[in-house]
């Protein structure tokens, strides 16, 4: 097999090379076109291309505040624009003139070559004016001798600037740079939303980082046979099962460019190759060709597949699906019938998720159709390209603003000198003052029955708490503010290994996407949850502080409640009151746990809702959670539900405001699909995602599970599907047949229906979806005297005699920080009976 590829990749590269003299390319000619080799007194050359050395030109210019070093190297190096570097031991930028704006590369060439400075271990970190391209990149932790970035940005202004960061006591170094226009139209603004109808919108706006881009089937396609100076490695290492593929070729003169598309989007001789279906030792002959790609699952990703049929003898016989994830991208696509011929390019653009929940993949895959008459496929090129997010950033969370050093301007240094004095006599006071206050607080410290304090119901109190005091021994500066905002007990790291047992693996509770979990105890004997920052997690310190700000605000039977916060020795750690039975997921599948009863599941959901309703209704701004998902709903010793895990919670619009313009974040499965396409956030995300959990709750499975039928992957999907026939029950945990009153079903799989509508204005809000599964639990509990509901029943409920409650009340007595509300024990006491809604409609 191995010298069969061989034989025609060497008899295509042959074919190429005799073609060359042939191909007739418009080659197009970049208005800005800047090849630099940094650090070099002298031209390189690379694959027919010239890099002039980077005080050479005066088009461009290097600014630093201090003396940038040269480094050279006389060993082997990958390439000849490795063998020098500039260093730059404080920040410096090259300023480049732009002749004309629109879309250019930026392409980054990174070799630690030996020199008296470490190169290997020195942080890295590249920006513009508008994006950040690199942040903190070493060598020490990446998988490769030299570092090729590509980035593809709008510019809108008469300059670039591209600014190297190092961090402290170490150096920032580069051994190559390009700064090239490109056409306006390689990169639409518009492109196809993958799972749904509407195209993502605003690219023109957003930067992109070029992750991978393949030649299906063929070698290796260098920048000098590329109009736009590009490289497009071979696919078979990305393979999910090599023998699938079969690779095929034609002479790239072929290949007949029709108007639309151009040598810009892909060389011919990416459309001169192609993979299509082999023999991949399976019972059936419909089955799929697919690719696998590591990827951050924190971004979204532009996906660009170039397809050309050059594997069929005549028209309309090839009918094949593409798959992005899950999904399907194109359904039942015939090239021909498109492009009216045969060997004619064609591509598509889509923009993706990454992949599954938890997952670090993006997969692409191709099949034929079922409607087909002869089983194949072709794929001829890929690119798939990193969205910045919306910190405006391709690697991390930090803007461009928080990198780059702050300078103070000529007019505000006479203000810091007179600052510094003012500054120093407050200090003198404040120290008398502190010093006082230390002397009166331990006089008191002997009459406190404990050592810290309880959160405030709101983040409003004036009290002092012992984080105010500890703060200043904690490694991570930016979280320091917290200790004078009254955000919970400060632990001192010492206390938190004590309470973990030094985090003992026994302890631990689970593992997510912020760190791992582990039960601790208290010296007082307090049970807790301890959650540990990962420092290689992609959740970090954004995440922390809007968990500790949050839950700082809100206090509720059904939110899980925080008791404090530890940031010593580099560490971000929570601690949290201890459910004893654990996140929802664990009672509904892939474990030996006890099933729960129709009745159990229904008020763990009207748990959850409750606790969903008072974050959209219950404080001066709405909070939208932003990841509901079963993981983050925990459930106490007396299976009391309450809602998780809030780094990724977002406050709600404006009164004035519709929504919240922000990055998607979330977990896939879970995601709003309108929230998804628009980037416009509002508490009906939530809700699509509450719908979710709710037929995760009924169907005992996983939002996403690839190992099923393609049309069962998506738990939404599929059980919507039941759901419109009518035949949920058929779809339900088998635990509950024959336990399910059908009244009660059907009110619970309308509310789910309604919960997964396609646009957020067709949801209802989080309190009516707790009204409908208060419903759905009385007619669980009333069913002998309750017939079954009309088909109409989300609109018409029965009239059932009932015992008065007072509504809702979420005001909030400031003087004992306690709700006026009717208790929530009483309440939940009540759930079984009444539900409060149906007696006084101003509680809905």
């Amino acid at each position: 097999m191995v010298e069969v590829k061989l034989v025609r990749w060497v008899s295509l590269v042959l074919a190429l090379v005799l073609s060359i003299a042939h191909i007739s390319y418009c080659d197009f000619n970049p208005v800005d076109n800047y090849l630099i080799t940094c650090g070099s007194s002298q031209n390189v050359s690379i694959q027919g291309r010239f890099f002039l050395p980077d005080l050479q030109q005066s088009s461009f210019v290097l600014k630093t505040q201090g003396n940038s070093i040269v480094a050279t190297s006389n060993s082997s190096v990958p390439s000849p624009i490795f063998q020098s570097a500039r260093l730059f031991p404080v920040p410096a930028s090259y300023k480049f003139d732009i002749q004309q704006e629109g879309r250019h590369w930026i392409r980054l060439y990174f070799y630690p070559i030996d020199s008296n400075h470490n190169l290997r271990s020195a942080p890295i970190t590249v920006v513009t004016e508008n994006f950040v391209l690199l942040n903190n990149f070493i060598f020490d932790n990446y998988n490769g001798a030299f570092l090729f970035k590509e980035y593809l940005v709008n510019l809108t202004s008469d300059t670039l600037t591209l600014t190297f960061i190092p961090s402290s006591n170490s150096v920032a170094f580069v051994n190559g740079i390009e700064v090239v226009s490109v056409p306006d139209e390689l990169i639409p603004d518009q492109a196809q939303a993958v799972s749904h109808s509407s195209p993502f919108s605003g690219l023109s706006d957003l930067a992109l980082e070029t992750v991978y881009r393949l030649n299906m089937g063929g070698p290796l396609v260098t920048p000098q046979n590329d109009t736009l100076g590009r490289t497009w490695e071979n696919d078979e290492k990305y393979l999910h099962v090599n023998s699938s593929a079969v690779n095929v070729s034609v002479n790239p003169t072929t290949i007949k460019y029709r108007p639309g598309v151009t040598p810009e989007i892909a060389p011919n001789w990416v459309y001169a190759t192609a993979e299509t279906m082999g023999e991949a030792n399976v019972p059936v002959l419909s089955f799929n060709v697919t690719w696998v790609f590591p990827v951050d699952p924190n971004f979204m990703y532009f996906v660009r597949v170039h397809l050309c049929d050059i594997a069929s003898k005549a028209l309309n016989n090839l009918v094949f699906n593409t798959y992005v994830n899950s999904d399907i991208a194109l359904a039942s696509l015939d090239l021909s019938s498109l492009t009216g011929a045969l060997a004619v390019p064609y591509y598509k653009d889509f923009v993706s998720n990454s992949s599954m929940e938890e997952s670090n993949t993006l997969t692409l895959s191709i099949g034929p159709d079922s409607d087909a008459d002869i089983s194949d496929a072709v794929m001829n090129g890929l690119e798939i390209m990193k969205i910045s997010n919306g910190a405006r950033s391709l690697d991390g969370l930090s803007s461009v603003k928080a990198l780059l050093p702050k300078t103070p301007s000529k007019k505000s240094k006479l203000g810091i000198i007179v600052g510094l004095v003012v500054g120093s006599l407050v200090a003198l006071l404040s120290i008398a003052w502190c010093a006082f206050c230390v002397i009166a607080r331990k006089s008191n410290a002997t009459n406190q029955g404990h050592p810290w304090l309880a959160l405030p119901i709101y983040g409003n109190s004036q009290t002092m708490t012992k984080g105010s005091t500890t703060s200043q021994k904690s490694g991570t500066a930016s979280i320091i503010s917290l200790a004078s905002s009254n955000f919970g007990r400060f632990f001192m790291f010492q206390e938190i290994m004590d309470a973990t047992n030094k985090f003992d693996e026994s302890l631990l509770l689970g593992v997510g996407g912020f760190g791992r979990v582990y039960n601790g105890t208290l010296d007082d004997g307090t049970q807790v949850a301890v959650k540990r920052g990962n420092p290689r997690s992609e959740q970090g310190l954004a995440e922390f502080r809007t968990e500790i700000e949050m839950l700082s605000k809100l206090r509720h039977r059904h939110l899980v409640s925080l008791i404090g916060y530890c940031d010593e020795r580099s560490e971000m750690i929570l601690v949290y009151e201890y459910m004893a039975n654990g996140p929802l997921r664990s009672h509904l599948y892939g474990t030996d746990l006890p099933a729960l009863s129709w009745k159990q599941r229904l008020e763990i959901c009207i748990g959850a809702a409750r606790g969903l309703h008072y974050l959209h209704t219950g404080a001066a701004q709405s909070i939208i959670h932003r990841d509901v998902k079963t993981t983050n709903i925990l459930l106490d010793d007396n299976f009391v539900a309450k809602v998780a895990d809030f780094g990724l919670s977002k406050t709600g619009p404006a009164l004035d405001q519709t929504h919240v313009s922000t990055a998607v974040k979330g977990s896939f499965g879970y995601l709003d699909p309108e929230y998804f396409r628009r980037q416009q956030l509002t508490e009906k995300s939530d809700v699509y995602s509450f719908g979710v959990v709710l037929m995760e709750v009924l169907c005992t499975r996983p939002a996403l599970n690839p190992g099923l039928p393609r049309e069962q992957v998506n738990i939404a999907e599929w059980a919507m599907n039941w759901q419109k026939k009518g035949l949920l029950s058929q779809i339900m945990d088998t635990k509950l047949i024959g336990k399910v009153n059908p009244a009660s079903l059907k009110k619970f799989g309308e509310t789910a229906e309604n919960c997964l509508a396609e646009y957020g204005v067709d949801r209802p809000s989080m309190g009516d979806v707790l009204w409908n599964l208060e419903y759905a639990l009385q007619l669980e509990e009333t069913s002998s005297a309750v017939t079954e509901p009309e088909d109409n029943s989300t609109n018409h409920i029965p009239i059932i005699p009932l015992t008065p409650l007072q509504p809702f009340d979420h005001s909030v007595n400031m003087n004992d920080g306690v709700t006026s509300s009717t208790d929530d024990d009483a309440e939940d006491s009540t759930t079984s009976a009444v539900f409060s809604q149906l007696v006084n409609p101003r509680g809905r």
